[in-house]
């Protein structure tokens, strides 16, 4: 079979890199063993805190490869905007380390015979499921940080499911590979390698114990650079990452480094002065729906309950200081000021209320609504806010009045609020 290769990066001469080997694949493959499961946990709760359970996370109906569910907790209040700034910033983060980890086991996606045995069929597969599973996510979330809708399926519903087919790839190839990972690591110094300047080509394996795959090219060019060298362009490409994302989870003037922002992301002016993920004008909101004819309608009570803007300013009103972060990864605290969602289900006749219903003046579009779990409701911090800053709020940030509760994702703190069910059961 060896003598009927195909040409190219089929043969072994294709590959001369001196710097592949069994060591720098197992060090690359070791951060992204620390890194990936945090991903997919931050991930996996991101969905949950979309209240599964109210059929509003997306995909809705994911059958078993549904999570466990539970309310979603409202301490502390930055709970997720710490974990979808994670998710988004090491998902970033990771990408130079993804990327040189396919060039430094590129040589095995090319062995020939593509297969010998059931054994390595399955291990083939689970292989061809990681790298293509582990692009598709990178792709699809990057554009999704970035509203930048290329492809003509639903983000959420295709980076769900994707993200199960990497979890199963994961796993199974860390199950295959962990030994071949550790004897790897074991084979070379890490101090060694760190203070070498220019690195020579890893030693041949003929029993194939700490390089099964092959890695080692068989006829090495010589060594311009060390792997200490690699590690550092890894390394440096991750930390420039990091530095131009971080700052969009920071108020004040470091934001304007964060050059991963999402694009076209607008601001607000004066005290409204901060991040506008849907216009009033997207959304299709005009003065006239938000203007004196406002009501404000409770049900879930023996009779409806009506209040205009005036008697909901009449209402006590409430301070407080609570950041609101968006699935694409921006966060920002602002103070608001409104009526608790408590004081506003007593008033409705239903104190202890089960959920929410929240629903926008908003006709088209997505995101209309919102239900609210029992705790988010109860929560003395959860308003319905009319003004941010000391100031109205804007039109664009959900004039006349809006949903902010700590700790919920960005796009069910419903703007344009017109009415709210609160639901005994």
């Amino acid at each position: 079979m060896a003598e009927r290769r195909p040409p190219g990066p089929f043969r072994p001469q294709a590959w001369r890199s001196p710097l592949r080997g069994p060591w720098l694949t197992s060090v690359l493959g070791a951060v992204l063993l620390v890194g990936m499961p945090i991903l997919i946990v931050t991930g996996l709760l991101s969905y949950v805190a979309y209240g599964p359970q109210f059929g509003q996370a997306l995909p809705p109906d994911v059958g078993w490869l549904r999570p466990p569910t539970f309310p979603w907790p409202t301490r502390p209040v930055w709970l997720y905007r710490l974990n979808q700034g994670v998710h988004v910033v090491l998902g970033l983060v990771l990408i130079p380390v993804v990327l040189a980890k396919l060039w430094s086991v590129i040589p095995r996606l090319f062995a020939w015979p593509p297969v010998r045995s059931p054994a390595q069929a399955l291990e083939r597969a689970s292989l061809a499921l990681l790298v293509g599973s582990i692009l598709f996510e990178i792709v699809t979330g990057v554009l999704n940080v970035q509203y930048y809708y290329a492809f003509p399926f639903s983000f959420y519903t295709a980076h769900y499911y994707g993200a199960w087919v990497f979890i199963g790839a994961f796993v199974a190839h860390v199950t295959i590979k962990l030994p071949a990972m550790l004897r790897g690591l074991r084979s070379r110094s890490l101090r060694a390698e760190l203070r070498t300047p220019t690195s020579e080509p890893e030693p041949p394996d003929p029993d194939g114990l700490v390089d099964p795959d092959g890695l080692v090219a068989p006829d090495p060019r010589p060594a311009t650079m060390s792997r200490r060298a690699v590690l550092g362009l890894v390394g440096g490409g991750s930390l420039l990452v990091a530095a131009v994302t971080v700052p969009q989870h920071v108020d004040g003037p470091l934001r304007s480094v964060a050059l991963l922002l999402p694009r076209g992301l607008r601001y607000g002016e004066g005290p409204n002065d901060f991040q506008v993920n849907k216009t009033a004008e997207a959304a299709g909101i005009t003065p006239a729906r938000t203007g004196a004819g406002w009501r404000l309608t409770l049900l879930g009570g023996p009779r409806p309950v009506e209040l205009d803007r005036a008697a909901l300013l009449a209402l006590p009103q409430h301070d407080e200081t609570l950041p609101i972060a968006c699935v694409e990864g921006w966060s920002t605290t602002q103070t608001w000021r409104g009526v608790r969602l408590r004081d506003l289900a007593a008033l409705a006749g239903v104190p202890r209320p089960a959920s929410a219903f929240v629903a926008s003046v908003q006709e088209t579009g997505p995101f209309r609504s919102a239900v609210l779990a029992r705790n988010q409701v109860l929560d003395p911090k959860s308003l319905l806010a009319v003004g941010v800053n000391g100031a109205e709020l804007s039109l664009d940030h959900g004039f006349p009045a809006r949903v902010i509760v700590p700790a919920l994702p960005g796009v069910h703190n419903t703007k344009w609020v017109g009415l709210i069910e609160f639901r005994a059961v």
